[in-house]
């Protein structure tokens, strides 16, 4: 099973401005839809409190801090799941990362917004595999890796 980051993020690797904000500034949400539809999503209790539509169509799995990752990803049963924020719930399931799905805005945060992973304890080493349009025009893509974890 593939175990996929899926993240819009800033020039300088931010995911938001704070905890509770609701994102309107991403420009790809059509193209998450497609990628998660039919699959397992896993989010952080502070990052489901942010949502404002339903995740009809995919399995949806709300961690808490104490939530083991290991055994979240033991119980799932479709081909793909990807793990779509906050910053410690990316960081805490890297370990079980096997790609990772960046697009990036034209934007760059304040030092003090959320960055992509909180406290990451290893390096990940990443394989570039594919880009995908999202607004041409506006230079956003998405950038697919898989990790290395070798």
């Amino acid at each position: 099973m593939d175990v996929i980051l899926i993240a819009a993020v800033t020039a300088n690797g931010m995911v938001a401005h704070h905890s509770e904000e609701v994102i309107s500034w991403s420009k790809d949400l059509k193209l998450f839809r497609e990628q998660t539809m039919g699959q397992t999503v896993i989010l952080g209790s502070g990052t489901a409190k942010t949502l404002v539509t339903d995740l009809d169509g995919r399995e949806v799995v709300v961690v808490h801090r104490d939530t083991d990752p290991g055994d979240v990803i033991k119980q799932i049963r479709t081909e793909k799941c990807f793990v779509m924020g906050g910053p410690r719930t990316y960081t805490r399931f890297a370990p079980h990362l096997t790609h990772i799905y960046l697009t990036y805005h034209s934007l760059i945060f304040s030092s003090d917004s959320l960055p992509l992973f909180y406290r990451l304890q290893n390096d990940l080493i990443l394989k570039f595999e594919d880009k995908i349009e999202v607004d041409a025009s506006e230079g956003i893509y998405q950038f697919q890796y898989r990790v290395d974890h070798t």
